[in-house]
Formats: C-alpha cells, structure tokens, sequence
C-alpha cells in the first residue's frame, strides 16, 4: 500500500526523550477518513507508553489518542462525513467487528483485541499504529467521531479519553436524576466525573484526602467534599452511595469506600491497573451485596453519545494548552499532578 510521510514527535527508547521525527502514513482507502491534526490531548496512558511502564511498547512510539481535526481528504465510500468537517479519533481505530462485543458496539472490549490509536497492529502497512503527535492520521470511518460545533474545541480533546472513561461507568450502571455518585480523585478523570454526573442530574460528592481540593470541586459542581481521612466525615456518609467512581491510579486503599455504599451499590476502579493492596475486605461486599468493578474507555457509539451530551450541555475539560515542543516538561508535570487538569497540544507548534 502507498504511503506518505509526515512530521510527527515520539520517542525512540523508553528513556529518550520526545522529539521530531518523520513517520508513514497509508493513502486513504475508499473506507478511510484524512484528519489534519489541530489539537491532541496528553493523557497518563501516552507517558505510561513512551516509557514502557506497562511493557510492550514498540518503538518508535507516537503517543496521542485525544485527537480533535478537520476533514481533508474522504474515501469514496464514506459518506457521513465529507471535507471540512470538525472530527474526532479516540483511543480506537479499529477492531475486529465480528465478536459478540463488537456487535454490541463495546469495541473496547473486543474479544480479539482492538486497534489502538498508537502501539497497536498496523493491519495496512505493517508495523504498528501511531498517535496524535503528529500532522495528520488516516482512520476508518466507523472510527471516526463528529465533534459538536459549538463547543471549545481544544477542551474537547479530552473528552475522547477521559469524558468517555468516566461516562461510561455512569451510563452502565443507570445514573440519573437523584442517583447519589462519589468520585475518588480530582484529577483528569475526576474532574469529568464531576461534570458528568452533575449534568446526568445526580447528587455528586469528592472524596479528597485533604480539604485543600474543596473549592475546586465545588466550582467543578460538586455539592460536597468528603475528606477520606476524617473518620467522622466518613462516618456520616455511611451507605449513602449508589456509585464511586475511583480515578486514582495508583495503588490505594479501597475499603473505606465499601462501607459508603448503599445496598447493591458499586464502585468501579476506572485509574488504577493491578492487584489491590491493602486486600479486598469481603464482609461488606456479602452483607450489603456491593460490588467492586471496573471499566475502561467507550465503544464508538457510546462515545459519540457522550459527545452529543457535552454539546447539549456545554461540557468540556479543564486544559491548559501547550506548544508540541514543551511535551517533555508536560510529562514530567504530570508525574507531580501539576496540571488542572489536562494538557492539551496545540499542533500547529508541530510545523514549527
């Protein structure tokens, strides 16, 4: 298959750090959609990749999987987009589409593994896929997502990641007007979750170690903050919770949360990949029937609805922008939470 080459920024090794660097890209395909790239955002999972934190990174690496574009080129085939068209690609770009959880349009679960933006199997030109630090990206057009016009177009990278890692988890277990939500975490993930669950019409809470996050949370729409650490604040909040959404990606201490659930209530790991330390205290999960569970990222339809339910409801993330050239600083940021409460690249930097 023909290709062409671009400018893009990734890195070589997992100790090296980002920099220029050429990369191929397929001609479109009748099937295919051409993105020139204007903002990509900078998630925990991009550092985690560069630097092969989870093994199995194959280099060179390209992170970027928050991609906000415009249309310009189409396949003949495609028909529901055309040039000039805002468009989105998230963490997906393609799957097998035959296993029963592609048929349920749960793509991210696919049975025989997804495409993923970057590091995944190239299926076109070999090799392996990359992200969104870079000019342009060729995607599938069943990958491909329309971006509400009307909203801040920066801020809705993150949505594609971190929007659709916590709207999921809300829509799965049946939020609503009155539904009392808890969020472990103010942080990328928090901080949607908050938005979130506010706009679905529920009563949301944030457990914060320290009050120092209070007024922000509030400002975020929370109507309290419970600090974890005060026993008579956790105290009062006893089987309040039909769901906690915990973003805290590293390793923490679930079972104070189990006692704030209601009966049948659920908390849903969606932060932290690995075993729980200290151990999973079964006595409230069998006398209250609460469940421990997690979840990750959206299938594209699910996606494409949170995204329709940001538009409706003017909803985007906190950012701060940054040139393509700064990355390395912004990773380094992000290993200290020093950043409210996502990076987001603007690429035109990248001709620079």
């Amino acid at each position: 298959m023909e290709s062409i080459k671009i400018k893009a920024f990734g890195t070589k090794a997992p100790d090296a750090e980002l920099e220029n660097m050429d990369i191929q890209r397929r001609n479109i395909t009748a099937n295919d959609v051409e993105i020139e790239i204007l903002y990509c955002g900078v998630c925990h999972s991009d550092l985690h990749t560069a630097r092969n934190d989870w093994g199995g990174t194959k280099y060179p690496s390209v992170p970027g999987h928050e991609i906000i574009g415009k249309i310009t080129k189409i396949g003949n085939e495609v028909t529901q987009f055309k040039v000039g068209d805002l468009a989105g690609v998230g963490c997906l770009v393609d799957s097998c589409r035959t296993c029963d959880s592609c048929k349920n349009h749960l793509e991210q679960y696919c049975l025989n593994g997804f495409t993923g933006t970057y590091n995944g199997k190239d299926q076109h030109l070999g090799g392996h896929t990359f992200g969104g630090y870079s000019e342009k990206v060729v995607v599938n057009k069943d990958f491909v997502l329309r971006i509400p016009t009307n909203l801040n177009l920066p801020a809705v990278a993150p949505l594609l990641c971190a929007g659709v890692t916590t709207w999921s988890p809300l829509r799965h277990w049946n939020v609503k007007e009155g539904s009392k939500v808890a969020v472990v975490g103010l942080g990328g993930l928090g901080h949607m979750a908050i938005k979130l669950a506010k706009a679905m019409g529920a009563s949301v809470s944030l457990f914060s170690r320290t009050a120092d996050k209070t007024k922000d949370a509030i400002q975020l729409g929370a109507d309290e903050v419970i600090i974890s650490t005060d026993a008579a604040q956790m105290n009062s909040v006893k089987g309040k919770f039909d769901l906690i959404i915990d973003t805290v990606p590293s390793i923490h201490d679930v079972n104070p949360y189990l006692t704030t659930l209601t009966i049948s209530g659920t908390l849903v790991m969606v932060g932290y990949l690995g075993g729980i330390e200290p151990i999973l205290n079964t006595v409230p999960l069998i006398l209250g029937r609460k469940s421990v569970a997690g979840s990750v990222i959206g299938g594209i339809a699910e996606t494409q609805e949170m995204l329709d339910f940001c538009g409706k409801h003017n909803i985007v993330s906190e950012i701060e922008m940054i040139d393509m050239q700064y990355i390395n600083e912004a990773y380094e940021r992000m290993l200290r939470s020093d950043v409210k409460y996502r990076f987001v690249i603007d690429m035109a930097s990248l001709k620079n």
